[in-house]
């Protein structure tokens, strides 16, 4: 069994557990004491990866290596930031309670399960249970019809991505027979016994975790729910989930599926392609930052997947470096978005940020950074992300990945740029509210580290290069 490969999973489970107990069972209001008690379990847990133990447990069903530990601290830290994040603004909203952090936190533990599962099984009880916290957080603010909407349409959509995931799982099971991703790469060394029904299997696999990523074109929900989810809830489901659905994509498809590349690469690279020419496109007439936002996490996606398309573990160590760099660009924009607030109520249209820097120069100095960082503009974070995705696809021949790519990446530029025009150039209008000392913390470790990671990038690609050891061997 080898239980203890599991240990930071479970002692998190246990820790989330604990925090529901104690927040039922208090009678006044806990919803901050169960925030501070999840944010010490994600440091637990984080400490317990990084010091735990390499191996398979549970008889072949779960896997601790370096793949899953990079993708585990991923999650937390994102987990983490979000929580942060959440504090202020539920608060202000009349929407704090504990079970908001537990939530998070059992989605969390589910995130965990996704990246080092070795086994179909797990993958899917992983999700499961990653996906069911999500559906209550996107209604969680129940007197708003917005969010309400948000929660339904991610429940329905989601659980047909599910049933298509399981269906694909059903089929490979059936015709290989073995759902063990290292017996699938065994049995698939063998070019005969990758029948016409297993590459089916595989594309419903490859469906199901598409929409995890808002992939295209399994990308309808996303804007919708980015939406109308409150904002907090919007930074996780930006952030976190991401990583892990593209965890799970890695890990299937370079370690189960390695030898059949040829079958499934160019489903990738015209999924790749859909996905950031539409993110480049469908972001330009948006008002609604949150929706623009939603439509560059589309195309983030693209980007993200030219690396599982290169086929190769130099692809795979972009894709890790690029999820990396993403999650604290994303978090820290979506920080700068929750300080549009007047008199405590929030605002999410472009123009709400015109002038901007004349009223609140520092708020506008960090969103512009991370809106530089998202476009790619060379110095910042998201420009070695890009290229450590570029140099990966063309060093694997394709040419006409990469090019679309740089092109998608010129066109998404002018409406990040735009953002940075509202604040700079048009005329101010009424001040925001006084920002909240833990949302810029976030905004500020965030911004640091998009500005300035070009001086240290050696650690995060070494740990992305064993990681990505792991896979397409």
């Amino acid at each position: 069994m080898n239980w203890t490969i599991a240990l930071p999973e479970i002692v998190l489970a246990c820790i989330g557990m604990a925090i529901l107990i104690f927040g039922v069972l208090r009678k006044s209001d806990s919803t901050l004491l169960c925030t501070m008690f999840s944010i010490g379990g994600y440091l637990i847990a984080g400490m317990l990866v990084l010091t735990g133990t390499q191996g398979f447990g549970y008889h072949g069903q779960f896997v601790s290596d370096p793949f899953s530990a990079f993708n585990q601290i991923l999650i937390l830290s994102g987990a983490a930031l979000c929580t942060v994040l959440a504090l202020d603004w539920n608060e202000s909203q009349g929407i704090a309670r504990f079970e908001l952090p537990v939530l998070t936190l059992f989605a969390t533990v589910g995130m965990m399960v996704m990246a080092s599962a070795s086994n179909l099984m797990t993958l899917y009880l992983g999700l499961e249970l990653h996906s069911l916290p999500l559906y209550v957080l996107a209604a969680s603010q129940r007197d708003n019809l917005r969010s309400s909407e948000a929660g339904l349409k991610y429940f329905v959509l989601s659980s047909l991505a599910s049933g298509l995931l399981l269906y694909g799982i059903s089929l490979v099971y059936g015709f290989s027979g073995t759902m063990d991703l290292m017996g699938l790469h065994d049995l698939l060394k063998t070019p005969a016994n990758a029948s016409p029904g297993l590459i089916v299997g595989i594309v419903f696999v490859f469906v199901g975790l598409a929409f995890k990523v808002s992939a295209v074109p399994f990308h309808m929900w996303t804007p919708d729910v980015y939406e109308g989810a409150p904002t907090p809830v919007t930074v996780f489901f930006a952030t976190a989930p991401k990583v892990a659905a593209m965890s799970l994509l890695l890990r299937v498809m370079g370690t189960s599926f390695a030898s059949l590349v040829g079958a499934w690469q160019e489903l990738i690279v015209i999924v790749s392609i859909c996905s950031m020419v539409l993110g480049a496109l469908a972001a330009i007439g948006q008002s609604n930052i949150k929706r623009l936002m939603a439509y560059s996490s589309i195309g983030h996606m693209g980007y993200a997947l030219i690396g599982l398309a290169v086929g190769t573990a130099e692809g795979a160590r972009g894709t890790l470096v690029y999820m990396l760099i993403y999650v604290f660009m994303s978090a820290g924009a979506f920080g700068c978005i929750l300080a549009m607030r007047r008199k405590g109520q929030p605002f999410e249209k472009i123009s709400d940020l015109s002038g901007l820097a004349t009223n609140d120069p520092a708020l506008a100095l960090a969103l512009a950074i991370f809106m530089f960082s998202l476009a790619g503009i060379p110095l910042m974070s998201g420009f070695f992300a890009k290229l450590y995705i570029f140099l990966s696809a063309v060093q694997a021949g394709l040419w006409t990945l990469a090019i679309i790519g740089v092109l998608a990446s010129v066109v998404s530029a002018f409406y990040y740029i735009r953002v940075i025009k509202v604040m700079y150039f048009d005329a101010p209008v009424e001040r925001f509210d006084a920002r909240p000392a833990s949302l810029s913390i976030v905004v500020a470790a965030t911004g640091l580290f998009t500005t300035f990671f070009f001086l240290f990038p050696a650690p995060v690609v070494a740990a992305a290069q064993a990681a990505a050891g792991v896979l397409f061997r």
